[in-house]
C-alpha cells in the first residue's frame, strides 16, 4: 500500500483516490518534472512508460518557447523518450494560434525570440520586422530569448510605449536549469520592458492561461476533472489546472521547494516529490500493484 502521508494533501483519502482515480491524461511540464536542464530524471521513462501500460494518455506543455516543435522532439529522442508532434505543445505554437485567432491581419512582427522559435513563426507564414524605427511592425512578440541582445530590447520597449499589439509567450520569471547560473526568462525581461514603458502585454499565452489544457480537452474530449496537469511551479503548472478546472500536482524535483508548496494559498491539490511518486498513486487509486 502506498504511504499517504508522502503526499501533501488537504484532500481525504477518498478524495484522492477518486480524483486520481478520474484521470485518462497527464499534461506534463517538461524542464524541472520529467527533465532537468540536459539530464533526464532516472524515473521518467518508467513513470511515462507506467501511463500507457495502463491506458493514461500524456502530453508534454512546456512554457518554454525557445525550440521548435520538431527541436524539443529531437531532445527528447535523444534523451531516450519517444514522442510525436501531436505530444508536444509550445507557449510558441500556441502564440501562433493566438495571433491566427485573434489577429488575422497580422503578418509583419517584431520578435524577442531564438532562432529556433523565429523559424517556427516563419513557417507559420509570419515576417519579421527589422530593428529599425522605419520597420512598423503588425504586433510585438517577447519571448524567452537567450540570444537577446540589448539593441533588441531596446526596439522592443520602443513599440510596447507606440501602443502596439504587445503579446507575452510565457510569465517564468526564470528557467529552471541544471548550471551555477540564473537563467532569466520571459517574465523578467517583460518586468523590465514595464520598468521602462509602463506598459505590460496585453496577453500572456503560457501557463497558467488555461487555454493550452483546453487545448487537450478539445482534442481528445475529456471533462476537466479527467485532466491532471503536473509540474514544478505552483504559479504556472498548477494555476494552470486550477484556472481549467483540473487535477493539479506540484512536483518538487524542479523550482518550487516544499516549504514554498505548504506556504502556497491556496496549496496544490497533491504535493509529491517528483513524477514517480505520482504515478505511484495513480496506479493505487485503481488498485494496480507496482
Amino acid at each position: 500500500m502506498i504511504d499517504f502521508d508522502r503526499y501533501m494533501t488537504d484532500m481525504t483519502h477518498e478524495e484522492l483516490m477518486e480524483s486520481c482515480r478520474r484521470i485518462k491524461h497527464v499534461a506534463l511540464d517538461m524542464d524541472g518534472t520529467i527533465y532537468l536542464g540536459s539530464k533526464l530524471f532516472p524515473f521518467t521513462k518508467s513513470f511515462l512508460a507506467s501511463l500507457s501500460a495502463n491506458g493514461i494518455r500524456y502530453s508534454f506543455l512546456t512554457n518554454n518557447p525557445t525550440r521548435s516543435i520538431a527541436d524539443y522532439i529531437r531532445k527528447l529522442h535523444k534523451l531516450g523518450i519517444e514522442a510525436t508532434p501531436d505530444e508536444v505543445y509550445t507557449t510558441a505554437v500556441a502564440t501562433i494560434d493566438y495571433i491566427h485567432q485573434n489577429h488575422p491581419e497580422a503578418k509583419r512582427l517584431f520578435v524577442l525570440g531564438t532562432p529556433s522559435m523565429i523559424e517556427e513563426f516563419e513557417q507559420a507564414g509570419f515576417e519579421m520586422a527589422d530593428d529599425d524605427p522605419s520597420d512598423r511592425p503588425d504586433l510585438l512578440v517577447v519571448a524567452f530569448d537567450m540570444t537577446l541582445t540589448y539593441d533588441r530590447l531596446c526596439r522592443a520597449a520602443w513599440w510596447a510605449s507606440q501602443g502596439l499589439p504587445y503579446i507575452a509567450t510565457n510569465p517564468d520569471r526564470v528557467c529552471p536549469t541544471d548550471q551555477d547560473v540564473v537563467l532569466v526568462d520571459c517574465g523578467s525581461m517583460c518586468e523590465c520592458i514595464f520598468h521602462a514603458t509602463g506598459r505590460r502585454p496585453d496577453i500572456v499565452i503560457g501557463k497558467p492561461n488555461p487555454d493550452m489544457l483546453r487545448c487537450i480537452m478539445t482534442k481528445y474530449g475529456l471533462r476537466p476533472n479527467e485532466v491532471a496537469m503536473c509540474g514544478d511551479r505552483i504559479y504556472t503548472d498548477v494555476a494552470t489546472a486550477r484556472n481549467a478546472g483540473s487535477l493539479g500536482v506540484l512536483v518538487l524535483s524542479g523550482e518550487t521547494t516544499l516549504g514554498t508548496a505548504m506556504e502556497s494559498d491556496p496549496r496544490p491539490a497533491i504535493t509529491a516529490e517528483n513524477v514517480a511518486e505520482f504515478g505511484r498513486l495513480l496506479l493505487e487509486s485503481r488498485g494496480i500493484k507496482h
